[in-house]
């Protein structure tokens, strides 16, 4: 915990690891090398839903979104982008950003409980996160 109250949930430490931390948001990486994904974890303690962010926290985290995901976009293949804010496992705000490939492990359907993770290696996750930081600091990417 830090001096304005937030501690990341302990299952988002666990399943993710860290990429970057924007204005607003901590980026990680999920550890499911089945997708390219994205987890943004704004850093206010308390936080369940979106709308418990102030409304210009608001349109910072959505700024921060679509950074992310053209990150994303920039390394990894995909035929579609999918974000959510579900929280019913995990109720400290977070937002996903998954990059899709048509017939990929759960296409079409949703990535949540579907099949088991496969866990992403240390080499290839240092260098995935390399590529994604690369990206989020380029003077290209939205809002950078």
């Amino acid at each position: 915990m830090n001096e304005t109250g937030f501690a990341l949930d302990p299952r988002l430490a666990a399943d993710t690891r860290p990429v970057a931390s924007l204005p607003l948001c901590d980026v990680r990486l999920m550890n499911d090398a089945r997708y390219p994904w994205l987890v943004l974890v704004p850093r206010r303690a308390g936080l369940v839903e979106i709308a418990d962010l102030h409304e210009d926290e608001r349109a910072v985290l959505w700024q921060e979104v679509n950074r992310a995901a053209a990150a994303l976009r920039a390394v990894a293949r995909c035929d579609k982008l999918n974000l959510g804010a579900l929280g019913n496992i995990v109720r400290q705000l977070h937002v996903h950003v998954v990059a899709r490939v048509e017939g990929d492990a759960a296409w079409p359907g949703p990535v949540w409980g579907n099949g088991q993770a496969a866990v992403r290696g240390d080499s290839q996750a240092r260098l995935l996160i390399a590529a994604l930081q690369r990206q989020l600091a380029a003077p290209g990417t939205p809002d950078a």
